[in-house]
């Protein structure tokens, strides 16, 4: 089968939150296409990562030619040092949710870093037939839950996690995808997600960006700050939240540590 992604719009020849809206937009279609066809376990998850990569690539060197590209996918190429603009994308963030049909919590990031910061951003979430983006970035609603809710993994929360979420009254709410885990917050599903298990950049790069765009606390666990296109692209922790609970949660984590 030929998945024709179909032509941007005109602005995204000079928007990149428009381009990166689209390029996460088609390869969730792409992956939708992937999941009807049949295909179950780890030939779904391999033939998703594959179809979703493949797409991107062939459509960020055909709009973005002189553009590098950091992809969880593809062999990182250390020229993207040497480079003002970096696309950081993770194809199919959330394999395993992707992978148990019919669940949504799975994703597609795209981002852009620029001259040391990240400029735009989008996390699809395909099942949801959503994009949300830093073109026009999510308006955060009013808390609706008394008690605080922290996003975590669906398999081993860390003890660190609930610690804190005894410490704050929080309670936990498991899900897939990093990238989903970000985007609840802006959804007002939950109100913060804190990781020290191990990530890499494409991990939360995009939902950084779009997270940040929505006015939400963006760091690493310590406080200071996520930074991207490094040369060892391990970055492994971070916190997303709404701004009233990141000094609490900060001060928790520097106290208490991840170990």
């Amino acid at each position: 089968m030929t998945f024709d992604a179909g032509a941007p719009p005109e602005s995204a020849a000079h928007d990149d939150h428009v381009l990166a809206t689209w390029l996460a937009t088609v390869a969730g279609e792409r992956l939708l296409e992937v999941r009807g066809e049949g295909l179950e376990g780890k030939e779904l998850k391999d033939a998703g990562d594959r179809a979703a990569h493949e797409l991107l690539m062939q459509l960020i060197a055909e709009h973005r030619p002189d553009d590098a590209v950091l992809s969880e996918e593809g062999k990182d190429d250390k020229a993207r040092l040497q480079k003002d603009r970096v696309w950081i994308v993770d194809p199919l963030d959330g394999t395993r949710e992707f992978s148990e049909v019919p669940r949504d919590d799975w994703a597609v990031h795209v981002a852009l870093w620029q001259d040391g910061d990240l400029v735009a951003g989008a996390v699809a979430q395909p099942a949801l037939g959503e994009t949300f983006n830093t073109g026009q970035p999510p308006v955060v609603p009013a808390r609706t839950s008394e008690r605080p809710r922290i996003a975590v993994s669906r398999s081993r929360p860390p003890e660190f996690v609930h610690a804190l979420a005894q410490e704050i009254d929080a309670e936990l709410v498991p899900m897939g995808s990093a990238g989903v885990k970000v985007i609840s917050v802006a959804r007002d599903v939950t109100d913060a997600y804190v990781h020290a298990g191990g990530q890499y950049e494409w991990d939360s790069a995009a939902p950084v960006a779009v997270a940040r765009a929505a006015g939400l606390f963006t760091s690493r666990v310590d406080g200071t700050p996520l930074e991207y296109n490094q040369e060892d692209v391990y970055l492994p922790d971070l916190i997303v939240c709404r701004p009233e609970l990141a000094e609490q949660i900060v001060e928790f984590v520097k106290r208490y540590g991840v170990a």
